[in-house]
């Protein structure tokens, strides 16, 4: 299985990234979507699950936390990674936005991953998202930079 993995698009869906999320089966937001239509096409490729960012206010129907299940394999999507609960080691992978900085990590149960910001450049970087590959190992994520 591959999964998508984005965050922070502010109201901006670049043909960078929809071409990038082409073959994927799934596609994680960790919030700061802006605008619905952005949901609707990236639906297009795959069916998306998001989360509710402090700059959502027209999506007040996305939860602030959305926890996904794949393959047996339990993904917990959020925003702002300090409001996360406390144990995430029921979680195989937590998704989190909002810095618009790619960060990734891993503990000895669970994958941390901010895709960083796919949206406009803000401070000054660079413009990024995640894929997932699923298999009987587990999540193999790899960082993906595009460059519009």
């Amino acid at each position: 299985m591959k999964i998508g993995i984005i965050s922070d698009t502010h109201g901006l869906l670049r043909h960078e990234v929809t071409d990038a999320l082409q073959g994927c089966d799934l596609i994680l937001h960790a919030g700061d979507v802006c605008d619905q239509w952005i949901l609707d096409e990236l639906a297009l490729i795959a069916p998306v699950h998001a989360a509710r960012g402090n700059n959502d206010w027209s999506l007040m129907h996305l939860p602030v936390e959305n926890v996904v299940e794949v393959e047996g394999r339990y993904i917990l999507v959020t925003h702002i990674r300090s409001r996360i609960r406390e144990d995430t080691s029921v979680f195989d992978m937590v998704v989190y936005g909002h810095t618009h900085e790619y960060a990734y990590s891993e503990d000895e149960h669970t994958i941390f991953i901010n895709p960083g910001s796919c949206g406009p450049r803000r401070f000054g970087g660079v413009i990024t998202l995640a894929i997932a590959e699923l298999d009987d190992d587990g999540f193999h994520v790899r960082k993906v930079i595009i460059n519009p």
